[in-house]
């Protein structure tokens, strides 16, 4: 799945163009690399998003094409 979209369904990032946007400025890291919106995710990964001086760590628990409000919750944990 691509990035951006699991960051849109997972609820990390509201939308899609906005988690496109932060991946094209730097602010994302998957692994400890810099990652395009395009980068594929994997169950297992750990991605660190920057917003502003605060930084989220979370490790991807599954991947889901579409999914509920409190489904979302259940795609990642927070590290």
């Amino acid at each position: 799945m691509r990035l951006d979209k699991y960051l849109k369904v997972s609820r990390l990032i509201k939308r899609r163009t906005v988690a496109a946007e932060a991946a094209g400025a730097g602010r994302i890291t998957i692994n400890g690399k810099v990652a395009k919106a395009s980068t594929e995710v994997k169950v297992g990964d750990k991605i660190d998003i920057g917003f502003g001086t605060k930084t989220v760590s979370v490790e991807v628990v599954k991947l889901l094409d579409t999914t509920k409000k409190d489904e979302a919750k259940d795609m990642f944990k927070y590290l």
